[in-house]
C-alpha cells in the first residue's frame, strides 16, 4: 500500500496509547491494593488515550477497507451485467460516508468549542481534547471518501470471502 508509512505511524501511535493506558492502570491497581494509595490522574489519562486510540484506529482502518461492510449486499451486484448498479451503489455508499462524516465533524466541532472553556478536574487539560479526535477522524475519513466518490473508485472488498472476489 502506498500509505504504509502513514499507516505504520498510526499503528505506532495506537500501540503507544495502549501501552501508556495499560501501564498507568496496572501501576494504579498495584498502588491501590498494595499500598492503599493511587494515581489520581490514571483514570482521566486512560479515558483520554482510549478515545484518541479509537479514532486513530478508525482513521487507519478506512483506507485499508477494514471497516465493517455489508459485502453480502454487494455480492449480487458483482455478477456480469450489473456494473452500472454496482457503480451506483458504490457512489451512494461513498456519499453516505461523506454525509456521516459531515454530521460527525459538525457535532465534534461544537463539542470542541464547548470544551475550550473547561478543563479536566485532575490533569487540567482542556476538555476540547476529548472530542478533537472525532473531528480529525471525520475530516480524514470524509476526505478519503470524497476522493473515492469523485474518482468513482470501487469499494475495497479485500476483507470479503474468497468467493466474492
Amino acid at each position: 500500500m502506498k500509505n504504509s508509512r502513514i499507516i505504520n505511524f498510526l499503528n505506532t501511535l495506537m500501540a503507544l496509547c495502549l501501552a501508556i493506558m495499560a501501564g498507568s492502570v496496572f501501576i494504579n491497581v498495584v498502588m491501590r491494593y498494595g499500598f492503599s494509595s493511587g494515581i489520581a490522574a490514571s483514570e482521566e489519562l486512560s479515558r483520554l488515550l482510549f478515545v484518541w486510540m479509537v479514532f486513530i484506529g478508525a482513521t487507519a482502518a478506512y483506507p485499508q477497507g477494514e471497516h465493517m461492510a455489508f459485502t453480502s449486499l454487494l455480492h449480487p451486484l458483482l455478477a456480469p451485467g450489473r456494473e452500472t448498479a454496482l457503480r451506483f451503489v458504490t457512489r451512494l455508499i461513498h456519499a453516505l460516508v461523506v454525509l456521516s462524516c459531515i454530521l460527525l465533524g459538525w457535532g465534534a466541532w461544537q463539542q470542541v468549542i464547548v470544551g475550550m472553556g473547561s478543563v479536566s478536574v485532575v490533569l487540567g487539560y482542556r476538555q476540547a481534547l476529548l472530542p478533537l479526535p472525532a473531528l480529525l477522524c471525520s475530516v480524514a475519513i470524509g476526505s478519503m471518501a470524497l476522493l473515492k466518490l469523485i474518482q468513482g473508485r470501487p469499494i475495497d472488498l479485500g476483507h470479503a470471502s474468497p468467493e466474492v472476489e
